[in-house]
Parts: structure tokens; C-alpha cells; sequence
């Protein structure tokens, strides 16, 4: 069923020529999709086919008709990263098999495909050293390999960008105004009794994911670092979050060396260059501002009491 068609009744496409197809529906970023497709009046449909199966994909395409394709599908484990390593062949069926399905399928058809993918494929190396503000670019291949989930979306890329049609947004840590959504990195964190203190780069969603449409109705393509200027450690998140919501927050700080006693597999950190998106959008706020204003502010508490 095509969403977003109906204005006051009537069939009435508030976006001419615009007409998405979907995948996630279940997934943070496809759920938000949908909602901001709502609110501007684009019509829409969640695809019911699954990834790794390309007939599937086929009969969703013939039966909505979009103008563009959105994959915000993928194997990212529940409840982090390290359910990947423990079933491989699900996460390559979804991340790499379903994903250059869909990518192959649309460049048949001459869609345009937004790809939603991960920026958790770099580490800070001896190029792009910690605080040097020598981000990755565009342009660098993954360097990091250390988790399966890493190692599939790295591998995927490499083939994915060779066509042509397709939009590659290199999402990382996502921050969004739902602090009870488990895929909210703020929600993952303030759930840890421990966390490191490395600069990285974030998304927030409340801002990026509405630019991303944009992205499509430009038909640009390539790889985007899809990330707000500017990096953060977790405990500067912290600290807002303690600043804005819960004044009694407290958290403690360990190594990675610590760190990696008690994953499955090692995480990365990295500062991703995004001067091409804010080029190409120069309203893009900093990470802690957006963080401020898209996160933060919309969940500070009200019912504080002043002591006169």
C-alpha cells in the first residue's frame, strides 16, 4: 500500500513525481523515513520483498512504481554489533548479498538507490591520528576489519559504489531525539557501566535524515561521509545528556585495552571528513550543536525546581 497518496480524502500526490520505496520499515532509520515522508507529503511504501531475495525485489519495484529506492535494511545485531559475530551467514546474506541485490536490481531499472551504509569501517591509523582533525574522506577505502559486521560493510562498498546510480551515506553513531529507541547510540551508552573517552564522528538523525531526501530529489550519487562537522567522545555525550535529562547520571571511564576484554569483537573509532556534505548543504550544524538542538533540548526537563 503506497502511503502519503491521500489529501483530504482524495488521491492527491502532494510531491509530484516522487513516489519511495523503502526497505527497513522495522529498523530506526526506515521507521524515521516514513515519518518524514508524512510530513511532507511524499508518497511512499515500506518493500515487503527480503533483501537476498531478488525476485522479490523485482515484483516490489513493478508494484509501486517508485521514483527512488531507499535501502535502510541490514544485518547490525541486537543488542550491538557483536551478535554478527556469532551468525555470519545471516549478516552476509543481509548485508552483502541482499544489499548488491538491490543495488543490481535498481541499476537494471535506472533508480536511484539511497544506501544507507556505515561509517564503522575506519580506525584511527598513523594518517589520521587522534585530535589531528585529518578526518577520513570519500576517497579512503575501509582500513578496519576487526568485527564481521565491519568487515561485510567494507567489502560491500568497495563493489556497491562502482554503480553508478547508487547514494552511499556513511552513517555513524547515530543520535536522534527518541532516547528510548535501543538503536539510539545514547540510549546504548548510558546503559554501559563503563565507556571509553575517544573523539568520533555522529550522526544526528533528526537533522541528516531529512538532508538524505534532499540528497535523493538532487539524484546525487557516490559515497557521502554522512556525519555532522566535528567529532565527539562518548563522554561529552554523556555529559549533555546528564546536563539536559538526568542531572544524577554518573558513568565511569575505562581503556579500549579494558574495552576489549568484554566484546566479541573490537570496536573502531574514527573522525570522518565531511566537508563534501556540508559543501553541498552549508546549513549543517556541528555535531555538538545538533546534538543540542535536535537531541537534547527537545528532552530537557521541565519540571525542575527552581529554590528561590
Amino acid at each position: 500500500m503506497i502511503s502519503g497518496d491521500r489529501a483530504n480524502g482524495t488521491a492527491q500526490p502532494l510531491a509530484l513525481g516522487l513516489r519511495f520505496l523503502i526497505y527497513g520499515r522495522t529498523g530506526c532509520i526506515g521507521g524515521l523515513l516514513g515519518k518524514i515522508c508524512e510530513a511532507q507529503g511524499i508518497p511512499f511504501a515500506y518493500g515487503s520483498g527480503r533483501l537476498e531475495n531478488r525476485e522479490s525485489l523485482v515484483d516490489d519495484i513493478a508494484a509501486v512504481q517508485p521514483s527512488h529506492v531507499f535501502n535502510a535494511a541490514g544485518a547490525t545485531g541486537r543488542p550491538h554489533v557483536d551478535w554478527c559475530e556469532f551468525n555470519k551467514i545471516e549478516t552476509i546474506r543481509s548485508n552483502v548479498i541482499g544489499a548488491l541485490n538491490l543495488a543490481d536490481v535498481c541499476s537494471q531499472k535506472g533508480l536511484p538507490l539511497i544506501f544507507y551504509s556505515t561509517g564503522c569501517m575506519f580506525d584511527y591509523d598513523s594518517d589520521h591520528p587522534i585530535g589531528s582533525g585529518m578526518g577520513f574522506t570519500e576517497n579512503d577505502a575501509s582500513n578496519y576489519s576487526g568485527s564481521f559486521f565491519s568487515k561485510t560493510k567494507g567489502m560491500v562498498e568497495e563493489l556497491i559504489k562502482n554503480y553508478e546510480t547508487v547514494c552511499i551515506l556513511r552513517v555513524r553513531m547515530p543520535l536522534f531525539s527518541d532516547l528510548t529507541h535501543h538503536r539510539n547510540f545514547i540510549k546504548k551508552i548510558t546503559g554501559y557501566e563503563r565507556v571509553v573517552k575517544i573523539p568520533n564522528s555522529m550522526t544526528v538523525l533528526d537533522e541528516l535524515l531529512p538532508i538524505s531526501i534532499e540528497m535523493a530529489k538532487r539524484n546525487l550519487t557516490g559515497i557521502w561521509n554522512f556525519t555532522n562537522p566535528g567529532v565527539l567522545t562518548h563522554n561529552e555525550v554523556l555529559e549533555m545528556y546528564r546536563d539536559y535529562v538526568d542531572p544524577n547520571f554518573t558513568w565511569k571511564n575505562f581503556s579500549v585495552e579494558e574495552q576489549a576484554k568484554v566484546l566479541a569483537a573490537p570496536r573502531c573509532n574514527n573522525d570522518l571528513d565531511s566537508t563534501k556534505l556540508k559543501k553541498e548543504f552549508p546549513e549543517i550544524l556541528p555535531i555538538k550543536e545538533s546534538a543540542i538542538k535536535y537531541v537534547f533540548e527537545p528532552n530537557k526537563k521541565k519540571n525542575k525546581i527552581t529554590l528561590a
